[in-house]
């Protein structure tokens, strides 16, 4: 997906490149890296740090619209230092009321771009889901990610419920966890019991008995799943 500048886009990322690139920090970077399994490079911008100066950039600047969410993002996400990504994560988490259905594209390309767990999450479970509950039509993209052969979509399919309590579809989350039960990946396992884990915070009694029926469960997602039961 090609970046489409808006005005205000243009404004955060000339502000945000010249004051992230001044508070660089080599010696900070390789630990980071190294952290992150050397996945991406760093600016090495502690967390703390990053949000003071993302306050700095965006300040006096109007709430944006979903087109700068989408031109911000995606520039974030061309940019090789992973600071840019969890500047762009953030502004989306703050602004996740503002997306509609079709914004979902996007996530689609954040999530399969740069993939990891770090990034991944906060979008499945703040952005993707706020769409979801906002946008009935949004579930369909749900089944499709679930079933997709890309385990990082099929991961936010599964998460994006998590903070729905009551709300939440039971007949997807375990219908997902059904279907994904025996995926070899250890970062689907683990989120299939995450998810069944805050769900049994609303319904204990349904997530035991799902967790007894479901046989083929791997120890890993019995485990998580069953944690706090």
């Amino acid at each position: 997906m090609v970046a489409t500048d808006t005005p205000l886009s243009r404004t955060v990322l000339d502000r945000l490149t010249l004051v992230y690139g001044a508070a660089a920090d080599p010696d900070e970077a390789g630990p980071m890296r190294a952290y992150m399994r050397d996945a991406f490079p760093f600016l090495g911008i502690k967390s703390a740090r990053r949000r003071e100066l993302a306050k700095q950039v965006l300040r006096g600047l109007p709430a944006p619209v979903e087109a700068d969410l989408r031109a911000v993002a995606l520039a974030c996400w061309a940019q090789p230092a992973r600071e840019y990504q969890y500047f762009a994560v953030d502004w989306l988490v703050r602004h996740a009321t503002q997306p509609g259905p079709g914004f979902l594209a996007t996530v689609e390309t954040l999530v399969t771009t740069r993939s990891w767990w770090d990034t991944v999450d906060p979008l499945a479970t703040r952005v993707t889901g706020g769409i979801v509950a906002r946008h009935q039509t949004a579930v369909s993209t749900m089944d499709k990610w679930a079933a997709d052969d890309n385990m990082w979509l099929a991961r936010t399919a599964i998460l994006h419920q998590l903070h729905f309590k009551e709300k939440t579809d039971t007949e997807r989350l375990f219908g997902y966890c059904t279907a994904l039960a025996e995926h070899k990946d250890f970062f689907i396992r683990k989120a299939i019991g995450w998810a069944l884990r805050q769900y049994a915070r609303t319904d204990p009694d349904a997530v035991r008995e799902f967790v007894a029926g479901t046989p083929h469960l791997s120890a890993l997602s019995v485990r998580e799943a069953t944690k706090h039961l």
